[in-house]
């Protein structure tokens, strides 16, 4: 093994242990979104006007974020990365 392979796979075991980690700290969603959208009813409290700045909005997008992270680095880590080792080694 290189140590390039080395490093991507402790980075991309470090990743998943923290997506993990983020996906259950978030809260679960109730069915209340749920009743109330097919009751017609809606949410004009200062939690659901604020939604966006809440803990659970900042978990949502940490997560979205490391996920788009550890896709990338496997994709070069699994096409990229031998394709230009081979075009090295060819020379």
């Amino acid at each position: 093994m290189e140590i390039y392979e080395i490093i991507c796979g402790a980075v991309v075991l470090l990743l998943s242990l923290l997506i993990i980690i983020l996906c259950l700290m978030q809260d679960n969603k109730g069915q209340d979104s749920m009743t109330s959208a097919l009751g017609g009813g809606f949410n004009e409290s200062f939690y659901g006007q604020n939604e966006a700045n809440t803990r659970e909005a900042a978990l949502a997008r940490l997560t979205k974020i490391l996920g788009i992270i550890a896709f990338v680095l496997i994709v070069c880590m699994n096409i990229v990365i031998p394709i230009v080792m081979k075009l090295f080694a060819s020379e």
